[in-house]
């Protein structure tokens, strides 16, 4: 099975293609600059240095959110098109999910994090039973300190992983009672590899969609949304 897996829901812009597990290529880059001027260029690139035939492609992958609003909707617009055209199914790997799957089979509580900003990150709780992941907390959007409580009711050793970890970890350290640890360089942020590596799982598993159903999640309102519904509540108010 060949998967083009795409990830745009950070700074990072990750794009892999994989056939039957095994990595292709894969095309990283931490940099800022916005997915609409990386993306295409990084898969047009991959593509090239693999001599890659789009039409032998089986699914196309996309970590789906939560995330970067933008990011989010630039790598859907692109798998959609993407899909649209060669008429392939999309796999919808959550973000969280994805990021976790970086340590694979660990023997710590795995808890990527990327930060929602307002004392708020994007997380979920994982842990592995030999090589399958679990999910103990279903990926969302809660405080920092309500995720620490959860942590240290839970009482294992941690592995944190994602950008949340730059933002938070002060927090982490003046607050945190469990044993606790944050991943290298190597596997802190967002692959597409791991993107590929886990919707071949969910294809299997029959969990993919058509281009037309793709939709990313964001787990909360964008900040123009956020602004109008408070706008909304207090023009109420007046009245």
């Amino acid at each position: 099975m060949r998967i083009l897996a795409i990830d745009s829901s950070s700074m990072v812009a990750t794009v892999a293609v994989t056939t039957d597990g095994v990595i292709n290529a894969e095309y990283t880059v931490n940099h800022k600059k916005t997915h609409s001027q990386t993306l295409l260029p990084m898969i047009d690139e991959i593509s090239k240095m693999i001599e890659l035939d789009m039409e032998t492609i089986d699914a196309i992958a996309i970590s789906g959110g939560p995330g970067s609003y933008t990011g989010l909707r630039i790598g859907s617009a692109t798998v959609k098109g993407f899909g649209l055209a060669l008429n392939k199914p999309i796999i919808h790997v959550p973000t969280m999910e994805a990021l976790a799957y970086n340590m694979f089979s660990s023997s710590y509580i795995v808890c990527p994090m990327m930060d929602a900003r307002r004392g708020q990150v994007y997380t979920g709780i994982y842990r592995f039973c030999g090589t399958k992941m679990e999910i103990i907390k279903e990926q969302s959007i809660i405080m920092i300190d309500e995720l620490i409580y959860e942590l240290d009711k839970i009482g294992m050793p941690v592995m944190f992983l994602g950008d949340g970890v730059d933002t938070q970890k002060e927090v982490i350290e003046s607050k945190m009672a469990t044993e606790h640890h944050y991943a290298p360089a190597s596997m802190n942020r967002q692959k597409a590899s791991a993107v590929a590596s886990l919707a071949e799982i969910y294809f299997q598993q029959g969990k993919y969609e058509s281009a037309g159903e793709h939709k990313p999640e964001y787990l909360r309102l964008s900040q123009a949304e956020r602004e109008l519904k408070e706008k909304l509540a207090k023009d109420h108010d007046s009245n």
